[in-house]
C-alpha cells in the first residue's frame, strides 16, 4: 500500500465541560493530568448566560490534546468503555467523537471521593501524510479532494482498531 494513502491519528482531544469555575473546574484539570500525563488547559465561556450563572471569559471546563503514541494508547482505553462499538452518526469525514459518562469506567481508574465523577467528550481527528501543506507557513496550499479522509476511510480505520460500526 502507498504510505501516503495510510490514515493516521492526527490528534485526540479530551474535553470536560464543567459549566462553572472554581473548585470543580480545578478538579477537572487535575483529573485530565492524572489520566493523560499531559498538562491540560482551561476552556472559557464565549458569552454570558445569566440563567446558568456564567459570565463571558469565565473558566468553565478543561481540555487536553494528545498526539502520537499517547493518543493511540488513550484512544484504545477509551474505546473499551464504549465496548468497541460506535454509531455511524458519531463518524464524519476524517474525525469521530464519542462521550464517556463517568471517567471511572476507564480501565485502571479508581474512584476518588474527593474528586467526584466527571463525564468527558473524546474527539479524534484523522489525517494522511501530506496534510502539513494546509498548515505550514510558507507555500501553504489546500489538501486535494482525492487525498482527504472520507467517512468511509474513517470507518475502515476504526475497523482496523477492532471497533464495530453500527
Amino acid at each position: 500500500m502507498n504510505p501516503m494513502r495510510e490514515v493516521l491519528i492526527d490528534k485526540v482531544v479530551i474535553n470536560i465541560g464543567v459549566g462553572e469555575s472554581g473548585e470543580r473546574q480545578k478538579k477537572a484539570l487535575q483529573l485530565l493530568e492524572e489520566l493523560t500525563g499531559k498538562t491540560p488547559t482551561s476552556t472559557y465561556a464565549k458569552k454570558t448566560i445569566r440563567n446558568f450563572g456564567i459570565r463571558k471569559g469565565e473558566a468553565i471546563g478543561a481540555k487536553v490534546t494528545l498526539r502520537g503514541d499517547d493518543a493511540l494508547e488513550f484512544l484504545k482505553r477509551a474505546l473499551v468503555v464504549k465496548e468497541n462499538r460506535l454509531s455511524a452518526r458519531q463518524i464524519g469525514d476524517g474525525y469521530f467523537s464519542f462521550g464517556i459518562q463517568e471517567h471511572i469506567d476507564l480501565p485502571g481508574v479508581e474512584y476518588d471521593p474527593d474528586m467526584g465523577i466527571f463525564g468527558m467528550d473524546v474527539t479524534v481527528s484523522l489525517k494522511r501524510r501530506g496534510y502539513r501543506v494546509a498548515r505550514r507557513k510558507i507555500a501553504k496550499s489546500k489538501v486535494g479532494k482525492a487525498h482527504r479522509v472520507t467517512k468511509q476511510d474513517t470507518i475502515e480505520f476504526l475497523k482496523s482498531l477492532g471497533v464495530e460500526v453500527e
